[in-house]
């Protein structure tokens, strides 16, 4: 008979301030991954977003991450599925799995937050970005 181990890594309390975080150049954008699944224990990613007016995220598909959108600054059209979002400040928008969407950053700008769950997208973003050299726009 095999004995199965049902613990549970406890995982270490954390905070990450604004500024902080691994900084990237990721598809025009300034990504901050604020945390990893190795920070969650798989449980999620976290990624800071700072895009330029007018910038847009192509029509796409996750199949393994539900995508969560926290916009801090600015506004945001975000299309998932056949429903159009305009989001602003203060907004929280969600995007299930396997559910086709896509955003356009408002004329100012915008910051917001990636939520993505489980975690592990950080992969690539890394493998699709290059460190940014300074934290702000060019």
């Amino acid at each position: 008979m095999t004995e199965q181990s049902n613990q549970v890594k406890t995982l270490e309390p954390r905070a990450v301030r604004r500024n902080e975080g691994e900084a990237r150049w990721w598809l025009g954008a300034l990504a901050e991954i604020k945390a990893t699944a190795a920070d969650t224990g798989g449980l999620m990613t976290i990624i800071e977003v700072t895009e330029p007016p007018g910038s847009e995220a192509p029509l796409h598909v996750h199949h393994r991450d539900d995508e969560g959108f926290w916009v801090l600054e600015g506004d945001v059209t975000f299309e998932v599925g056949d429903t159009t979002i305009e989001a602003t400040a203060g907004d929280y928008v969600f995007g299930p799995r396997d559910i086709p969407h896509r955003f356009t950053v408002g004329e100012e700008g915008c910051r917001m937050l990636f939520i993505l769950v489980p975690g592990g997208i950080e992969d690539v973003v890394r493998a699709t970005s290059e460190p940014a050299p300074s934290r702000t726009l060019p």
